[in-house]
């Protein structure tokens, strides 16, 4: 009789964590998939209802206007894997584009030369706000805020507070406004920007320490990573990228001016924090901010071809890090309760150490 009573008992057990692993399985697709899947029923809803969404021109047009969005979302991820805030994805650009202007027009350099000095600044001033978290132990956005700050109020004086009209050269201008097979050729910069990050961070060593550092800073010194090393240079790598972005602005719009950063800022870290929802739930990851990123895309993009005001997209963007900031807490929530669950299931399945 005991014999069949722990048949039965272990039959049961197994039967629940079967039970269990489905629907924990049919959730996490869910979850996981469900901002793609947004996506596509976005890009039906605005073709059904506008059908001049649904054309080359509207997909030129937002990766064209989005793709600069999206890098400094992905500089703006950089950080976020290893637990810090930058600020200066919308701060930095400020300057960054004026000075890939000012360099060629004012002080005569070839345009190489103009952007090897841009991201060889923008690198060290990554370094300076990286040595302000790491090593002097500021808070990283009230770091990157002050830093972010000082570097805007550069920006200003080296502009003298007007408008920087850039007669640039026809291959700087070719940075941005060249296409390859009909697509922006600024959208393969994203692409290619998106590979070597995912490839960085989910497939070497690097990424690995990184999202340790990120997930418990004290476990990982405790482990023999170097904490402030990867932090360190999780801002230089974000603020190079930023430096990049801001060359291509330039290349856009041919005028310097300090106003245009803040327009960056918000969707850029939204894009962030909505990616940390989808893909791997819970945590941030660069296909994740992909996805939020083409989410803010085509939802503005619909609205305004709908008929929506000026004002729709800062209440669209506002309105979204609300929200992704809220879903961004509850995967991160659900994702412990998972691995406690797991844990858990284990330690009490038969034939565990525990139960025998």
């Amino acid at each position: 009789m005991a014999k069949t009573s722990m048949k039965s008992t272990a039959l049961e057990s197994r039967v629940s964590l079967h039970e269990h692993g489905a629907a924990a399985w049919l959730g996490q697709l869910t979850t996981r998939y469900g901002l793609p899947v947004i996506c596509v029923v976005l890009v039906i809803v605005f073709s059904l209802t506008t059908p001049s969404f649904a054309s080359l021109l509207t997909l030129q047009a937002i990766l064209d206007s989005k793709s600069k969005i999206a890098l400094l979302a992905l500089a703006a991820t950089i950080p976020m894997i290893v637990g810090k805030i930058d600020l200066n994805v919308g701060f930095g650009i400020v300057l960054w584009h004026i000075l890939a202007i000012t360099l060629q027009v004012e002080y005569g350099f070839s345009w190489p030369v103009a952007v090897t000095i841009v991201l060889a600044l923008s690198a060290l001033y990554g370094l300076l706000n990286g040595i302000l978290v790491a090593l002097a132990d500021i808070d990283s956005f009230v770091a990157t805020l002050g830093s972010g700050t000082v570097l805007y109020a550069i920006a200003l004086w080296h502009s003298g507070g007007r408008q920087i009209v850039g007669d640039l050269p026809d291959a700087f201008i070719a940075l941005h406004h060249s296409d390859l097979f009909g697509i922006p050729i600024v959208a393969f910069y994203v692409l290619f920007a998106a590979v070597v990050l995912w490839i960085i961070t989910e497939h070497t060593p690097i990424g690995r320490c990184m999202y340790a550092v990120g997930g418990n800073p004290v476990a990982a010194a405790l482990n023999g990573i170097a904490v402030n090393r990867y932090t360190i240079g999780a801002f230089i790598a974000s603020s190079t990228l930023t430096g990049f972005t801001g060359v291509i602005i330039a290349a856009e719009q041919g005028v310097g001016q300090a106003s245009v950063g803040m327009d960056y800022l918000l969707p850029a870290l939204v894009g962030a924090f909505l990616g940390s929802t989808t893909i791997r739930p819970g945590r941030v990851n660069v296909w994740g901010t992909v996805v939020g990123i083409a989410v803010l895309a085509i939802g503005i993009a619909g609205i305004q071809q709908f008929g929506g005001a000026f004002w729709v997209e800062p209440l669209f963007n506002g309105a979204t890090l609300l929200l992704s900031i809220t879903l961004a807490g509850y995967a991160q929530r659900r994702r412990a309760l998972n691995k406690k669950l797991v844990q858990r299931a284990q330690t009490t399945a038969p034939g565990s150490s525990v139960t025998q």
